[in-house]
């Protein structure tokens, strides 16, 4: 996967989970998570590459906390856009 998309798990219609897949190859999988704030929680490989980003509490998550975490993390920012659908339910 080349580029990140987000991942949205609704419940009666509203948002409880969410997951930012971040650039990634097949073959890498989880093997430990940090958490960072605003509810947001990373995924890395064994070798430390980050590969995802739980939001735990997506009714709170705001584009600056993860354009603060991507920072961190080496990444391009997302837009207000890419965080629409969390706000559509």
């Amino acid at each position: 996967m080349r580029e990140s998309y987000l991942e949205i798990t609704y419940r009666h219609g509203h948002p409880i989970a969410a997951y930012l897949y971040l650039p990634r190859a097949s073959r890498d999988k989880s093997q430990r998570t940090a958490k960072a704030p605003g509810g947001l929680v990373v995924d890395f490989t064994r070798g430390g590459k980050p590969i995802g980003i739980e939001i735990t509490a997506p009714g709170k998550a705001t584009v600056t906390a993860v354009n603060r975490l991507l920072k961190e993390l080496g990444f391009p920012p997302i837009k207000q856009a890419d965080l629409a659908p969390l706000r559509a339910a």
